[in-house]
């Protein structure tokens, strides 16, 4: 895998892996020093990291304490598809007119990822593919600022879908809902596209409402 052109996206790429495979779980403290020397880099580029990090949600800093992995949070989980939900939704409905047959190719490769990654118990790799296959069907709007935006808020709900996709019933119906949507997609359908996605962020919310209590301690 090729490295990111810099030090900090490194570390940043790293601790995102760490986050959704667990490895780094839910109210566990951060050791620096320890992840400093693991990935043979200073702490210059770690704290630069957990400072996005931060800013996204994924880690907290206390006084004294230090950071620590967020707590999932249901508020949270709610608050940040619901704004998916109308940012993409938008930026489908552009998307769905301008698909051409290589932006259909990318989008096609990116599910045959996703299914690939779940066959082989690929958690990160599974996360990965799938966020390759969301944006292909948004980038072809060519919106780029409400883009930003939406990067932001998948980067903060990484951990949620590692917890969703843990289940093997939840794989199987995301390779359903993405059938399906790729379907909609080549037909350049726009509002079942729209429809289609917006069930899909609603079936991994409502399973992981029964994961996660409403009143788990808030990630920021």
């Amino acid at each position: 895998m090729r490295r990111p052109p810099t030090t900090q996206e490194f570390v940043l790429d790293e601790l995102r892996k760490s986050i959704v495979a667990g490895e780094l779980a839910p109210g566990q403290p951060i050791r620096q020093d320890a992840i400093a020397q693991h990935l043979g880099v200073s702490r210059v580029p770690l704290r630069e990291a957990l400072k996005t990090l931060e800013a996204e949600g994924q880690v907290v800093y206390q006084p004294h304490r230090g950071y620590s992995v967020a707590e999932l949070s249901l508020d949270d989980l709610l608050e940040v598809y619901r704004m998916r939900e109308l940012l993409e939704s938008e930026a489908a409905t552009v998307a769905a007119g301008r698909f051409d047959e290589s932006d259909l190719a990318v989008i096609t490769e990116a599910q045959r990822e996703v299914e690939s990654a779940s066959r082989d118990g690929d958690l990160v790799g599974m996360i990965a593919a799938n966020r390759r296959f969301h944006f292909a069907l948004l980038e072809p709007a060519r919106m780029p600022r409400l883009l930003r935006v939406v990067r932001t808020l998948w980067d903060a709900t990484d951990a949620y879908r590692a917890v969703y996709y843990n289940s093997d019933a939840n794989r199987a119906r995301v390779h359903e809902e993405h059938a399906a949507i790729v379907d909609a997609a080549k037909r350049h359908d726009a509002a079942e596209l729209v429809v289609l996605l917006t069930e899909h962020r609603d079936h991994a919310v409502e399973t992981l409402r029964a994961t996660i209590p409403a009143d788990a301690a808030k990630r920021d």
